[in-house]
């Protein structure tokens, strides 16, 4: 019986949407941009990588052909030498946002076609009334930041003041979210759990996605550091997933690193801790070595978007695609005969954009099998082709979402 193994590529967008001059992101091109940095001498760092980008078992799978056909030329790089050995092809989002949630559950099945409410505002972001409740509510004295930021720049600015008014950190992004950052020692991490479940229905009147909980760690602005304790509040998806279908069926729904958060548990078996590019790797590999016929293994690599897309690191992006390739072989090594593996991703986050924001962009769908043809697949029309491909590999009934690719 059949398994299906999903890796999301948090943020690895392959070149510009037909709408994405909508979002402001005209000309964002994710993957093709780091490759002509590297290919440029523009991501040599001493120790960590150096030359062109180096990524031969994703390109061997297709993902440079993809990466091809969505901007319309190979980037450097990524030229394939010899056979293509999977299906390869881009997808354009339906979603009416580029944000997490948007592209994972379209990806399942289930596109957004509705608007999302936003704190669009760059500063005095939130709401008066919305603060003054949840101050209230959670009985802290009031919060600092109130802006759009970075992550890990607003607790480099405010973070000593933070530990010494006890006030949390308050930031928005382009997305659909509120984020509150808060040092684990000095304020306790339950403590910013508890004033995030209670955002979290505050916020609800205003449909937003998710609230995130940001905690840290250090004693100053040059050792603050963000720790795997984030915490993602989401609402539910508006509709049945493939996650659900496969819980509901013999199959187990198996979901690694920052699935569950984002799908706010729904159709969740089993939730897999795991951290780092490594520890998310190790996770997956563990579950395909012992997961029974009929099992959805889904992982989502969020290294990608959280250390370097939103950061606009992109030698750190370009490293980290390296050394997610270098352990590919891992993967494809421990397939079964009858498994499935498909590489996508949510969104794209170009490194080389302006801001710190994800860009609306096209999607991998690269597929994997020993019973999968390998091909062009060209152009889909929406992410939840990936849905329809993977109920369908699984024998279990599809969403007229989207369309099934083989």
């Amino acid at each position: 019986m059949r398994r299906l193994i999903i890796c999301e590529l948090d943020s690895l967008g392959i070149g510009a949407a037909p709408d994405a001059d909508e979002f402001g992101d005209a000309g964002g091109d994710t993957l093709g941009h780091i490759a002509e940095h590297c290919a440029a001498g523009k991501c040599d760092r001493t120790g960590l990588r150096s030359g062109p980008l180096h990524i031969p078992n994703l390109v061997q799978l297709g993902l440079g052909a993809a990466s091809a056909g969505a901007r319309g030329r190979t980037a450097p790089g990524l030229e394939h030498h010899g056979p293509i050995t999977g299906a390869y092809g881009y997808c354009a989002e339906q979603s009416r946002g580029k944000d997490t949630p948007s592209g994972h559950w379209e990806a399942m099945g289930a596109p957004c076609l509705f608007d999302w409410g936003y704190f669009s505002d760059k500063t005095n972001t939130f709401p008066t009334e919305l603060l003054e409740d949840l101050a209230d509510k959670s009985g802290v004295s009031g919060f600092l930041g109130n802006c759009h930021a970075s992550g890990t720049t607003i607790i480099a600015d405010l973070g000593a003041e933070h530990i010494k008014t006890g006030k949390p950190i308050v930031y928005a992004s382009g997305d659909s979210v509120f984020q509150i950052a808060a040092h684990e020692t000095h304020f306790g991490l339950q403590k910013l759990y508890n004033i995030c479940d209670i955002a979290r229905k505050l916020v609800d009147p205003y449909d937003i996605g998710r609230v995130i909980a940001r905690p840290f760690t250090g004693s100053s602005s040059a050792t603050f550091e963000r720790t795997n304790n984030r915490r993602d509040l989401a609402v539910p998806p508006h509709m049945p997933t493939l996650l659900d279908r496969v819980s509901a069926s013999a199959g187990e729904m198996i979901a690694i690193g920052k699935i569950s958060d984002i799908f706010s548990g729904r159709g969740v078996d089993r939730l897999v801790k795991a951290y780092g590019m490594d520890g998310l790797m190790d996770a997956t590999l563990a579950e395909v070595a012992t997961a029974k016929a009929g099992a959805f293994i889904f992982t989502n690599f969020v290294d990608f978007d959280m250390l370097y897309g939103h950061r606009r690191d992109v030698i750190g992006y370009a490293a980290a695609l390296e050394h997610f390739d270098r352990r590919l072989p891992e993967l494809l090594a421990a397939l079964r005969d009858e498994d499935l593996l498909i590489l996508t991703a949510d969104h794209g986050c170009d490194p080389t954009f302006p801001g710190s924001d994800h860009t609306r962009e096209f999607v991998p769908f690269v597929a994997y099998g020993a019973h999968v043809l390998p091909g062009d697949m060209g152009q889909r029309q929406t992410f939840a082709d990936i849905g329809e491909t993977g109920a369908a590999w699984l024998s279990l009934q599809g969403f007229g979402t989207g369309t099934q690719a083989f």
